[in-house]
């Protein structure tokens, strides 16, 4: 049985840093898409930033200040995020496509492109 768990997720003060990681289990996706979202109370699920044919990319608010890392030897993709502001508080979640090929890049940003799910782990940043 395939299984994403997030870890790393806590209360940080506004320009802390937190590095939150992604452990995946049950099979392999070692070449697979592999990205992480976040979702605010009453908002929409945001894309944060993936891995796709090898390549990170992210999502207008974060570039600069997150970095995407995957360690396949560990099964398990990072990511670390500077300059924390109020606004990065939700709950951040890993996914990951069950096709190990590189996707089209407009599907990257959308929630539905994702077969696997982990149950998020909560960031929230004091102001």
């Amino acid at each position: 049985q395939v299984h994403l768990q997030e870890s790393g997720g806590g209360l940080v003060q506004n320009g802390g840093s937190l590095r939150l990681s992604c452990v995946t289990s049950g099979r392999t996706f070692s070449t697979n898409t592999m990205a992480w979202f976040r979702q605010a109370q009453g908002k929409e699920r945001e894309f944060v930033s993936a891995f796709n044919g090898g390549k990170a990319v992210y999502g207008a608010s974060m570039s600069g200040r997150f970095t995407i890392s995957r360690d396949n030897a560990k099964s398990t993709m990072y990511l670390q995020m500077n300059s924390l502001k109020p606004e990065d508080t939700a709950i951040y979640y890993c996914a990951a496509r069950d096709s190990p090929n590189r996707i089209i890049s407009s599907l990257v940003f959308q929630p539905t492109t994702y077969d696997y799910w982990g149950q998020g782990t909560q960031v929230t940043v004091g102001s």
